[in-house]
C-alpha cells in the first residue's frame, strides 16, 4: 500500500477553492498536521476525518479512497 493515497482531502479542498490553512483553522489543528493529511504522509483519526468533512460539507465517504482499486 505504500504510496497510496488513502484520503481525498486534497482534492475535496482543491474542488471548493479551500486551503490548508483554511482547513486548519476550521479544525483547530496546526497547519503542519493538515498538510501532512494532504499529503497522504499522515491520516487523520475517523473523529478527525468526521470533522473535516463536516466543515467542507461533504459525507466522510468522499474523503476516502477505495483501497482496493
Amino acid at each position: 500500500m505504500a504510496g497510496h493515497s488513502i484520503n481525498r482531502i486534497r482534492v475535496a479542498l482543491a474542488e471548493q477553492n479551500k486551503t490548508n490553512r483554511w482547513l486548519a483553522e476550521h479544525v483547530g489543528k496546526s497547519e503542519i498536521t493538515v498538510s501532512r493529511w494532504v499529503q497522504n504522509k499522515a491520516q487523520p483519526s475517523l473523529e478527525q476525518l468526521l470533522q473535516v468533512a463536516k466543515v467542507l460539507s461533504v459525507s466522510p465517504k468522499d474523503l476516502i479512497n477505495d483501497i482496493n482499486e
